[in-house]
């Protein structure tokens, strides 16, 4: 281990004495083909009672390995050195196995990013999330179940007690997501690590987990974030690390770092964030100004028309739930019709529906103005390149056996396929349509970063010459300035080819920048429509209401830059009685009995 003196910036002088990590001088290496390769270097900073700390940056910056340095989680093949690393006044740099399985869940919670590889497939939710308590022996088999639902409660998780008994592929991606974060807090541990933990909910339920770990906070717990979404960062942290290929770039309080950005890349985070007030420009440097009034110059006749579309599902138990009811929207040429609703409004089924891939009960889809639900399969499939669809995860949507080149070849239209010459020079073009280096032709998607496969998996949609495409929650799983760059490429590839996208998201702000019109969908029924100026200047339907004041704030030009002072810390442990009844919040041991 280094011994090399710390020098300290006057913002990383602890302003009291309770600070349950220290960090001095992290730096997280790898093992590679080409010898040893360094993702974090040199980071610093301290986390207090109360406080939350946020690490923000692109895919790849070094956040998440940041994190998992900090507990022991690094993985194979990593090392993990430096000056000072210390964990309630003790030096973990030492620690062995046992010591931090002593640690974590009890002291330490850790809120994964994947929740669908982060839960045992195998075991229902109430025995993942209970695990925690019973290890470090937490009352009894009937309190811990108790606590397990009042947990998942306490994260927004509808009928709880039925939830419990699922197992994680029985869940959306929302629900397992809380399900994790009800397992990360379960014995109300001094210090959380939340890594990214609102990626996958819808904004209402984003903010009741928010205001759960500002509660927490408030209660005296040390919070660690690492998030891509500025906007939730903005309602939570107290300190700011903006981190760029390993190395922190700039920190500071929250309101400095967001109000007063020092850094041009600081300035390019919040530059990308989107919302209503983007509408009309570019997200990213360079990108060309977002043309506007593409329906007026591309014709008003719909490209797809939906009327009165109903989907019924039947239960193991024979009973019946309607996904969808009475849903109808038009499409015009050159027009983004945006869906957004909470999980389970019903927003994908529709978008099945339209793209023929559930069976209607009730209801009519037409497309380019001719019949297209009613057609027998054999009809449709020839007909199906006029509609193609983008997905959330394109990882899981490509053959990890397929290069780029043959899943881009296999979306080609027949008049695009009568010569090698021809093939090549489509393949080109839809690379150069996606900004995407044809050196790529060669790689499988494993071999892609997370923006490069969604340009990939927009460019196989778009190699029919489509109509229409459906964008299913296309952008909410990439980091801002991602997110950024292929919503520009998007608005840009409209205006040049006149497609008309049916986009579906969670993301508000995402929504209000791309959209012409807005369906606002609640329990598989159109609660309300509108433009976006009228969606979120007047919002008339109260669950609309609702949505637009979960929105997290985040307005820089509001930010003063003064320092924001951290809540007084409220603390007090957190045990159980003879009865196995929590009786008290979350205080940790002192430092000198954590590892007695």
């Amino acid at each position: 281990m280094s011994t090399a003196t710390v020098t300290e910036p006057p913002h990383l002088q602890p302003a009291t004495d309770d600070v349950r990590l220290r960090v001095r001088g992290l730096r997280a290496a790898f093992s590679a083909a080409g010898g040893r390769r360094e993702v974090v270097s040199g980071v610093s900073f301290d986390l207090l009672a109360g406080q939350c700390v946020a690490i923000v940056g692109e895919s790849g910056s070094g956040k998440s390995v940041t994190a998992r340095s900090l507990v022991g989680l690094v993985g194979r093949g990593g090392e993990v050195h430096a000056e000072t690393l210390e964990l309630y006044g003790r030096d973990t740099r030492r620690f062995r196995a046992r010591d931090w399985r002593r640690l974590r869940g009890r002291h330490i919670g850790f809120v994964l990013q994947d929740a669908l590889v982060s839960l045992d497939p195998l075991r229902p939710v109430r025995v993942e999330i209970g695990e925690a308590l019973r290890v470090h022996g937490w009352g009894d088999r009937a309190s811990r179940s108790r606590r397990v639902i009042e947990l998942l409660t306490r994260v927004g998780v509808p009928l709880p007690h039925t939830r419990a008994r699922q197992r994680p592929g029985q869940l959306s991606g929302g629900l397992r997501q809380r399900a994790l974060i009800a397992s990360a807090i379960a014995l109300d541990p001094g210090i959380v690590i939340a890594d990214e933990p609102t990626t996958a909910l819808d904004v209402t339920v984003q903010a009741q987990v928010l205001a759960e770990l500002e509660s927490m906070k408030q209660r005296g717990a040390s919070i660690l974030l690492i998030s891509h979404d500025l906007s939730v960062v903005a309602q939570l942290a107290d300190h700011i690390l903006v981190m760029q290929q390993g190395r922190v770039l700039e920190q500071g309080p929250a309101a400095v770092v967001l109000g007063s950005p020092s850094h041009d890349y600081t300035r390019a985070l919040i530059a990308a964030v989107p919302g209503e007030h983007t509408r009309g420009r570019p997200l990213s440097p360079g990108s060309a100004p977002r043309q506007t009034e593409r329906r007026a110059a591309r014709g008003t006749d719909p490209v797809l028309e939906a009327a009165g579309l109903v989907k019924r599902f039947t239960g193991p138990d024979g009973s019946v739930t309607t996904a969808v009811r009475d849903v109808s929207f038009t499409l015009a040429p050159g027009e983004t019709l945006g869906i957004v609703g909470e999980s389970g409004s019903g927003k994908s089924t529709t978008a099945r529906l339209v793209l023929g891939l559930e069976r209607l009960d009730a209801g009519t889809v037409r497309l380019l103005g001719e019949p297209w639900s009613a057609l027998p399969e054999r009809r449709r499939r020839a007909l199906r390149p006029r509609i193609t669809v983008v997905y959330q995860d394109p990882l899981s949507s490509f053959d990890p056996r397929w290069t780029v080149e043959r899943i881009l070849l296999d979306a080609l239209p027949r008049e695009d396929r009568t010569s090698a010459s021809t093939r090549r020079a489509r393949l080109l073009e839809l690379l150069a349509l996606v900004d995407l280096d044809p050196e790529l032709l060669g790689r499988f998607p494993l071999r892609l970063s997370g923006g490069q496969r969604q340009r990939v998996s927009i460019a196989r949609a778009l190699a029919p010459r489509p109509s229409v495409v459906v964008l299913d929650e296309a952008v909410s799983a990439l980091d801002v300035t991602i997110q950024a760059q292929i919503l520009d490429l998007l608005a840009r590839l409209q205006h040049t080819t006149g497609v008309s996208y049916l986009f579906i998201s969670h993301d508000l702000g995402v929504i209000s920048h791309v959209s012409d019109r807005i369906l606002v969908m609640k329990d598989g029924a159109v609660v309300e429509q509108g433009t976006p100026r009228t969606i979120f200047g007047s919002p008339q339907h109260p669950y609309t209401q609702q949505l637009i004041a979960s929105i997290p704030e985040f307005d820089p030009a509001s930010l003063t830059g003064a320092p924001l002072e951290n809540p007084d810390p409220l603390p007090r442990p957190i045990d159980a009685d003879a009865d196995g009844r929590a009786v008290s919040s979350i205080r940790p041991r002192p430092a000198t009995e954590v590892l007695s």
